[in-house]
């Protein structure tokens, strides 16, 4: 399939000609361009599986935040509720609109003439596009404060996570206002289908487009730090020692759905947010073909992330695999390889502590009985 390269993508800081509306002004409805992974069937097939697997899930972590006991479970319950529901909405919002023009072939000029449609379009792919990466930082945020200060995380309350949750909905949609406030602005994008901010290395478009690529880089960034510290400490601790193995286990399980969570989205929204970065940095021309693939990539984000709690569950890794021990109800036994590995693994940083620690107690055993030994000498 051949393509013609995107060579009129210029600043949007300049007037429209003619009065033609901002949105208008670089690509004008209607477009002969219309490429296959952009088709109504492609469209219509992820809009409606996200959406199901969304509804799936949001049930699922409603029937589990009923029966939990546990305030940090509580506290990852309430995350994974807004990343459901930010998910869902993301979809119904974009699919719809995009679904609808396939279907319709409606005329975006006739429709919206003052673009304030393209406007409320371009600010839902900002807007949920940046909630799924920031919420995946905050998620692993907290799990570091929850393994690494559990004293500092048993005082928050649950109100604090439904305030961080809505000050990341509050982050992203001063975001997706800027294009509305001059830095940027929302255009038409081909196939006509979709509007977004104008990815150009000029003006102000080069600051919005660093600043989507920026923000989402760097969410991903923090998530892999901040997982990869909990991951440590709490190997540590459930191979380490065996008498705590139980009251981690849930901790052990929110890890595993965390970490899956950051390598989906590491691995669909990476591709579309280092091409928007290199083509302003590089100032090439951009290439629709590319920018539609990796914006379906970036979609099978919200459709992935529910299969995580549903299927990362240990009642359901119960079911799949009921012949293993689950007597110890520890998660860990699903890697009885794993387990001895780590164990060694982790044996040299804790065998000093544990070695000084076992040499005091000898220590003092030997200085009691000692004692006791003086004290009944007298008496004989």
């Amino acid at each position: 399939m051949t393509t013609q390269p995107l060579t009129t993508m210029n600043a949007s800081a300049q007037p429209p000609i003619n009065n033609t509306p901002l949105c208008y002004s670089i690509n004008s409805p209607p477009f002969k361009y219309q490429p296959e992974i952009a088709r109504a069937y492609f469209s219509a097939l992820f809009g409606s599986l996200g959406l199901v697997s969304n509804l799936i899930a949001f049930v699922v972590l409603l029937k589990s935040f009923q029966r939990t006991h546990s305030r940090s479970r509580s506290s990852f319950l309430i995350f994974l509720g807004g990343l459901v529901v930010t998910d869902f909405m993301g979809l119904l919002v974009t699919s719809s609109i995009v679904i609808s023009f396939h279907v319709t072939h409606f005329n975006w000029r006739h429709l919206d003439p003052h673009c304030h449609f393209c406007n409320f379009m371009g600010m839902s792919m900002v807007f949920y596009g940046l909630c799924p990466l920031l919420l995946s930082a905050a998620m692993a945020l907290e799990r570091f404060i929850g393994i690494n200060r559990p004293f500092a995380r048993s005082s928050m309350p649950k109100s604090r996570t439904v305030s961080m949750v809505l000050m990341v909905w509050v982050v992203a949609g001063c975001i997706s206002l800027l294009p509305l406030l001059g830095v940027g602005g929302y255009h038409m994008q081909m196939p006509g289908s979709w509007c977004f901010f104008n990815i150009s290395s000029e003006g102000n478009d080069l600051i919005m487009s660093l600043l989507f690529s920026l923000v989402g880089l760097t969410s991903i960034t923090v998530s892999f730090l901040l997982n990869t510290v909990s991951v440590v400490t709490l190997i540590k601790v459930c191979c380490g020692q065996d008498s705590f193995q139980r009251r981690r286990d849930h901790e052990v399980e929110m890890m595993v759905q965390l970490i899956l969570i950051m390598v989906i989205a590491s691995i669909c929204w990476c591709p579309l947010l280092v091409f928007i970065a290199e083509t302003v940095l590089s100032e090439s021309p951009l290439q629709i073909r590319y920018l539609l693939l990796w914006l379906r990539f970036a979609t099978w984000n919200q459709i992935l992330d529910p299969w995580v709690y549903i299927l990362f569950r240990r009642a359901v890794l119960r079911r799949l695999y009921p012949r293993l021990d689950w007597s110890r109800g520890s998660i860990m036994s699903l890697y009885p390889s794993l387990s001895g590995t780590v164990r060694r693994f982790t044996r040299s940083s804790l065998g000093s502590t544990l070695g000084s620690d076992e040499t005091g107690d000898s220590q003092k055993s030997n200085v009691t009985a000692t004692s006791a030994l003086k004290t009944a000498t007298p008496s004989q």
